[in-house]
């Protein structure tokens, strides 16, 4: 009996801890905080020059919803940050670290109705800064760019999947969502930033949904299903800019060059007197400055040859061609009749 009851006991503790992602956190209540706060505790955030404007409006708005937790709020414009502090009223301990992560989306160019969201249990947010990820200027640009995608569609497709609000700004980019999701967007950005493409990663992620839906593969190990890739590309120090071409192997050494007295030798040079020498290569530079300048008059006088017109007949000349004589001489004689009668 005791062996049968602790066998029952464990796979009551066992059994749901396998799905970690599938627990639900009690919500935290007002009656649950027995103790008032007995230290105040704050946060502040730097804000840009051009969201004061954003945040000037939206201001009201956020004092009132932390205000319903307690937590209040300042904007200081003149030095330009945000802070966020308990109160005697806070009865929610972890509140202000989730007020902390609301002024930072915030100052992060992120929407008023999408950053009061991190106020709830089950939602988080995550800041992934990719400026340090990449050296290139031109290539960060352009990899930022990538996971934007062409109007937008490559990151809404990651929003889709991953049920996170994503935005790209600047050198970070701000996402929203549940943990499991930020765990996702986080490994596709990093990854797009080393220059893996977003649609191998979204690719993954489409097919992970539809094997969820099975319940048979939905404890089973997914690796044979999801597509591999492996990077072909080779650093470019490694590659030679002129491959060298492997020669036929030959016991035989190679023929020695010819020096410069075997050339004289060969071509005469050698047995002529130093005047006729200084003459001949005079002559040679005389036809090379001959031919050179040539060259440069035909070039010259191109602009100012006509181009040649295709020869073609014009459809004026060949109807007046093929006009009937006959017809023609008796037209002019009836004619000339007329004109004798009147």
């Amino acid at each position: 009996m005791e062996d049968s009851d602790s066998e029952a006991q464990e796979q009551k503790v066992t059994g749901p801890v396998d799905d970690a992602w599938a627990l639900k956190v009690p919500e935290f209540k007002k009656e649950d905080m027995r103790h008032p706060l007995l230290e105040e505790s704050s946060f502040a955030t730097l804000f840009p020059r051009y969201r004061e404007h954003y945040l000037r409006e939206c201001w009201p708005l956020v004092q009132k919803t932390l205000d319903e937790h307690g937590i209040k709020a300042d904007l200081d414009v003149i030095e330009g940050s945000m802070t966020v502090r308990t109160t005697r009223k806070t009865w929610d301990p972890y509140i202000i670290i989730k007020a902390r992560d609301m002024i930072k989306l915030l100052a992060r160019s992120v929407p008023y109705e999408q950053a009061i969201r991190v106020l709830q249990d089950d939602v988080s947010s995550d800041i992934i800064k990719i400026g340090s990820l990449v050296r290139n200027r031109e290539k960060f640009v352009k990899r930022r760019q990538r996971l934007v995608g062409p109007n937008g569609c490559t990151l809404k497709s990651i929003e889709l999947l991953t049920n996170c609000y994503v935005l790209v700004q600047g050198r970070t980019v701000a996402a929203l969502g549940p943990y499991k999701g930020l765990m996702e967007v986080r490994r596709i950005v990093e990854d797009t930033m080393r220059n893996i493409h977003p649609i191998y990663n979204i690719k993954a992620l489409m097919i992970k949904r539809e094997l969820a839906k099975d319940p048979k593969l939905k404890n089973e190990n997914w690796e044979r299903f999801l597509p591999k890739f492996k990077t072909k590309t080779l650093s470019k120090r490694k590659q030679p800019k002129k491959k060298k071409v492997k020669k036929e192997y030959t016991p035989f050494p190679p023929p020695q060059p010819e020096s410069k007295l075997d050339k004289e030798l060969a071509s005469g040079e050698y047995f002529l007197k130093e005047s006729q020498r200084k003459a001949r290569k005079r002559q040679e530079k005389e036809e090379k400055h001959a031919a050179a300048a040539k060259l440069r008059e035909e070039r010259r006088q191109k602009p100012f040859i006509p181009p040649e017109e295709p020869a073609y007949k014009s459809e004026s000349v060949s109807n007046k061609m093929d006009v009937d004589i006959a017809a023609l001489k008796e037209k002019v004689k009836k004619s000339q009749k007329k004109k004798s009668v009147k």
